[in-house]
């Protein structure tokens, strides 16, 4: 036990000085560079903080992509080429075709609620007296991680048999009006949504605040404005508030998308990904790690970021757009 705490002591020190070795290197990379001029200061500018977020990027993004990728055409013990042969697996297999339709109902679902309910509360509780109140309750969920979120809505969806107390809160609700109690985690297709249920729940706050800070960045001018013509509420929602706040709309949902994508911790929580709850990130995991398949599980991560990628241009092209019209 010693030797483990010294250890863990050893690897933070030697964590603390390959820090200040590494801001040592730069700021005497920044001081070097203060001493030229012209065109040669900018290049030893870019060197300096280029230079170690580039070799960082290529560290962690670029050169595991490349691997992963080349390890997408190999066998299981990533030695031998077995061409396409996992990405046919990944289009024909009945457990990774299941994942396929789950995860597509978490990308429907999530960003289309999440942004709406966060949309619509942000419009309810502007400029309410209990405004900062009001949004504090729905923001809460936001800092919990999703396996404790998962976990708090275990208990919720708790099933037991009928002639046992429910410890869940549902079905305590449920058994206390009359009924039988409900297997919410255990029977499919419907147990996918109500995992669904708690990303909404947890997205919600993050949606909520964003806009709200869209919303109370319209101009007073164009609303009073609005309010002169004779406009009712739908259509200030849908000709006033819509249109402005559009740009933080698209953020909003881009980004909600791409983290359901790569939603993992709710499923291996709550059900284990059993019950046909897998999505593609489960999958990734059990055929790299619990079945030992790295093939298929490079395969399903690169379609992970084949799909994540129009998301992400779409993004970027949009913040571009933006940007035009602010200059233009």
């Amino acid at each position: 036990m010693d030797f483990f705490l010294y250890s863990k002591f050893g690897q933070m020190i030697f964590a603390v000085i390959v820090l200040a070795v590494v801001v040592g290197i730069i700021l005497f990379l920044a001081s070097l560079a203060d001493r030229f001029a012209g065109r040669s200061r900018t290049w030893w500018m870019v060197l300096c903080f280029g230079g170690p977020a580039a070799f960082l990027l290529t560290l962690g993004l670029i050169y595991p992509a490349i691997r992963t990728t080349v390890m997408s055409f190999m066998d299981r013990t990533s030695q031998n080429w077995v061409g396409w042969a996992n990405y046919e697996w990944v289009f024909t297999n009945p457990d990774s075709l299941q994942s396929f339709i789950n995860t597509f109902w978490w990308v429907v679902l999530v960003p289309t609620v999440s942004t709406t309910v966060g949309l619509l509360y942000a419009i309810l509780v502007d400029k309410a007296r209990f405004e900062k109140v009001a949004k504090t309750l729905l923001f809460v969920p936001m800092a919990i991680s999703f396996v404790g979120a998962g976990i708090i809505w275990k208990f919720v969806y708790e099933y037991r048999g009928a002639a046992q107390d429910q410890i869940g809160l549902l079905n305590a609700i449920i058994v206390g009006l009359g009924f039988e109690p409900l297997r919410f985690l255990q029977d499919a297709p419907w147990n996918t949504f109500f995992l669904i249920v708690v990303m909404i729940w947890i997205q919600a706050g993050f949606a909520m605040v964003l806009l709200s800070a869209a919303i109370k960045a319209i101009p007073d001018d164009i609303v009073e404005a609005a309010r002169l013509d004779g406009v009712n509420a739908w259509q200030m929602f849908r000709n006033i508030t819509v249109p402005s706040i559009r740009p933080t709309l698209v953020v909003v949902v881009t980004t909600i998308t791409i983290a359901t994508l790569k939603i993992f911790d709710i499923p291996r929580a709550m059900t284990g990904a059993r019950f046909d709850t897998q999505v593609l990130a489960n999958m990734m995991y059990d055929q790299s790690f619990t079945f030992g398949n790295t093939g298929t599980g490079s395969a399903l991560a690169v379609v992970i970021f084949l799909l994540v990628i129009p998301i992400v241009v779409f993004n970027v092209r949009q913040m571009i757009k933006n940007r035009e019209v602010r200059g233009a």
